[in-house]
């Protein structure tokens, strides 16, 4: 018979129950017994409309990620496995309650529950289905993209979808993380507010997770209407300041926001991420002049580079890639990828960066990238040697924030 005071087996229960009902959930596996480990973190969401379900295993390292997709019995057994050698954690996230273990060195174990507020379905189409903030929202009529009977306009739709994706790279990005609470983020370039107010309330309501924010903004007017609507709301760690980027302090930030910064603003974003240390910077480029401007290449791709369009393509994944690299060398583990469908609007990539213990070489390649395109320097590599000072910067409208 099984012994229902043991921690670890009421957590193998609830799996084992989730998975031969086929209901979905996602899981995260934790906390690291050894810190010299380069696997991290590694976690589980449910994929697929068939029976039985279907889980993809995310395997976290330092420097990459692996995933592989497993049948229930051999999630059951991977997860015995990870937590007996390598984890002493594991979240286990279904609609409405969120399952713990927690575990130390000696051996002792704790199994808790607690209620959220997550719906989760399992994921179609490699797309997780989470509504991470509910229409039912005063900010979101506060700020027009709701009716005062709790329903999202049809045409504030796309922004919606645009605030439930962004939640969920922020949760995949700070999911197993010890995080300092208070949490502090500086969100340079604010503009309207949708997702600086969606990410309070989420961290603030969803993952009862004690943050202050605030929203830097150049124009008045937005940071007044932002200002008024938190305090309307309730929301006393949020606040609006009418600031540029180069005069935003940074000092005790944990994680830096900058979407949709005009070229090298997102460079200064960036810069000041990395001084401060913080543990997360995140940023959605624009308007990639700088690297477009300096280019002379004189090698193999020159001729389809004479084509207009494609050298300023060339220079957008040129200046992302090095940016990304240079995040490396730093000490974070970066990722590019496709933030929105390219349907709303062509400025689409993302950068994030987490804080790691592990700096990576990468000089030779960026000089190397430099050298092949012609480019004498990038002013990211300025601003963290100390060549270049921070200067006026703008933000774009592409993505309405």
């Amino acid at each position: 018979m099984k012994d229902q005071a043991n921690p670890r087996q009421k957590l193998y229960d609830v799996l084992n129950t989730l998975i031969s009902s086929d209901r979905p959930f996602k899981m995260t596996i934790s906390k690291n017994r050894s810190k010299n480990d380069l696997l991290k973190n590694v976690y589980v969401k449910t994929v697929g409309e068939g029976k039985p379900s279907k889980y993809v295993m995310t395997y976290a390292y330092k420097t990459h990620d692996d995933t592989k997709t497993v049948k229930g019995t051999e999630l059951i057994l991977n997860t015995e496995s990870l937590l007996k050698n390598q984890f002493l954690n594991i979240s286990v996230f279904t609609s409405g309650i969120e399952y713990i273990l927690v575990q130390n060195l000696k051996g002792n174990a704790r199994f808790m529950e607690k209620n959220h507020e997550m719906v989760i379905d399992s994921e179609s189409h490699d797309h997780e289905k989470v509504r991470f903030i509910s229409e039912n929202n005063e900010w979101l009529v506060q700020l027009g993209l709701a009716g005062k009977d709790g329903k999202i306009y049809d045409k504030s739709q796309k922004k919606y979808r645009q605030i439930q994706k962004y939640l969920e790279v922020i949760d995949s990005l700070i999911e197993g993380r010890e995080l300092h609470i208070p949490f502090r983020i500086a969100d340079m370039g604010s503009g309207k507010g949708y997702l600086t107010f969606a990410l309070y309330d989420y961290l603030t309501n969803v993952k009862k997770i004690r943050c202050q924010i605030t929203g830097y903004e150049l124009r008045e007017d937005l940071v007044t209407k932002c200002y008024h609507v938190a305090i309307n709301c309730g929301f006393v760690g949020l606040t609006f300041q009418q600031k540029s980027i180069k005069d935003i302090d940074v000092m005790n930030v944990d994680m830096v926001i900058a979407l949709h910064a005009c070229d090298t603003a997102t460079d200064m974003a960036i810069a000041k991420g990395i001084q401060c240390g913080a543990d997360i910077i995140i940023t959605a480029p624009c308007c990639h002049a700088q690297i477009r401007q300096s280019m002379t290449h004189q090698n193999e791709l020159s001729p389809i580079l004479k084509n207009g369009i494609l050298e300023s393509r060339q220079a957008e994944i040129l200046t992302d890639g090095i940016r990304a690299l240079l995040l490396q060398s730093n000490g974070y583990k970066s990722k590019v990828f496709e933030f929105i469908s390219p349907e709303s609007t062509s400025k689409n990539i993302m950068i994030t960066g987490v804080k790691t213990d592990h700096k990576m070489d990468v000089s030779a390649e960026i000089d190397s990238l430099k050298k092949y395109f012609g480019i004498s320097s990038h002013y990211l590599e300025e601003l963290l040697d100390g060549r270049a000072s921070m200067k006026d910067n703008d933000f774009c409208g592409h993505i309405s924030k």
